[in-house]
């Protein structure tokens, strides 16, 4: 910086001096960097890892077990057209407060996995696959255990519905490994996800998630807090919301169905859920079945319900493996094997397993696990 010092200036000669001196002095502080600034981050402090807790009893996996799975991406609710329509008829129908509900939607999240998982359920694999899930000899034992200690529960609850005990414990058992396994979602995450961001069962899912919003109300709970499956599936049992609300039990009769923490209400709950689907007491559930040739191919369908007689079936080359009244009707199974189809005859009380899950791998699972478990006690 240049001063140009005339002899008409005002001020003596040194001023301009001094003046030129400290503008110098004071350029120089500003091209120092500032003493407050950081330019690298300070170190994070190491936390220890945590303890290693031994577990008594084998953790039961998942029905589709993963190994190294990365969390899943998730995406903040998107307050739509659709989930207005949806805040609105809560309003409307059941009186909600409509600013709480969508601050509650808000705090929804889509999950990735969800729609992954929703996509490609265990009843998609082979008999031969499917059943290695669930017959295990862990899961064997896990029943007789859960059975010893559900002792009382279970022979009140079977006297007064019918419902045999080794069917009860074996459905918890393949629901969720007898409480081990009940899943790790937020129910209200898996029932958004499914409901505004799963088209093909949409009407489903939203249906579920009003019935989910009113048991929450009716059971005094906080909808952020549950968890359950991918499915939006909760507690002992799995049950669906609108399950819960129509067959869920309170056995202690304390004023509460706690499907999650006690299972003396699943157990109740499990039978009066096969009671009200007609379970049929001391009727047996299959019976194993043999055919020559190709004929019994015409009689497998899709749909589960008892519709066809042994006498027809024979009429196809198709035999019990045991005495059985021709005049009964029953459902051919064809479960697939390595070396080729495992036939079965499903009766009512088989049809029944399937109103709990619309699978005949299910049933056969649950069926087959409730005899090991039976042997085993």
């Amino acid at each position: 910086m240049l001063i140009n010092i005339t002899t008409h200036s005002p001020f003596p000669r040194y001023f301009y001096y001094a003046l030129t001196v400290a503008i110098a002095l004071n350029l120089t502080s500003c091209s120092t960097t500032p003493e407050r600034e950081i330019t690298t981050l300070p170190a994070i402090e190491q936390v220890a890892p945590p303890i290693s807790v031994e577990l008594s009893t084998p953790i039961i996996k998942p029905m589709l077990p993963e190994t190294n799975v990365p969390i899943s991406p998730t995406t903040p609710l998107s307050i739509n057209q659709n989930v207005k329509n949806f805040v609105r008829q809560m309003v409307s129908k059941h009186h909600f407060n409509e600013l709480e509900l969508t601050q509650l939607l808000q705090s929804a999240v889509i999950k990735e996995s969800i729609l992954k998982s929703i996509s490609s359920p265990s009843e998609g694999l082979p008999w031969h696959k499917y059943r290695k899930i669930f017959l295990t000899e862990a899961r064997i034992e896990g029943g007789v255990k859960f059975w010893h200690e559900n002792a009382a529960a279970l022979e009140s609850v079977s006297q007064q519905t019918g419902v045999a005990p080794e069917i009860i414990v074996a459905i918890i058992g393949v629901e969720t490994g007898y409480g081990k396994n009940m899943g790790n979602h937020r129910v209200l995450d898996a029932l958004a996800t499914l409901a505004f961001a799963y088209p093909p069962r949409s009407s489903f899912f939203t249906g579920e998630l009003e019935s989910f919003l009113l048991l929450c109300r009716e059971e005094n709970m906080n909808p952020r807090e549950p968890m359950g499956s991918y499915a939006g599936a909760m507690g002992y049992p799995q049950f669906m919301p609108s399950s819960f609300r129509a067959l869920a039990k309170d056995f202690e009769h304390d004023g509460h169905r706690d499907i999650w923490h006690n299972p003396r209400d699943a157990i109740a709950s499990v039978a009066n859920y096969f009671a009200k689907n007609d379970w049929q007491h001391g009727q047996g559930i299959a019976i194993r079945a043999t055919a020559i040739g190709n004929q019994y191919k015409s009689a497998l369908n899709k749909d589960l319900k008892p519709n066809s007689t042994l006498a027809q079936l024979s009429r196809l080359n198709v035999s019990a493996t045991e005495n059985f009244p021709a005049n009964i009707n029953v459902k051919l199974v064809a479960l697939q094997q390595l070396d080729g189809d495992e036939l079965w005859l499903g009766l009512h009380n088989f049809y029944v397993i399937t109103r709990y899950n619309h699978s005949p791998l299910y049933a056969m699972a649950a069926y087959q696990l409730s005899q090991e478990i039976k042997q085993r006690r």
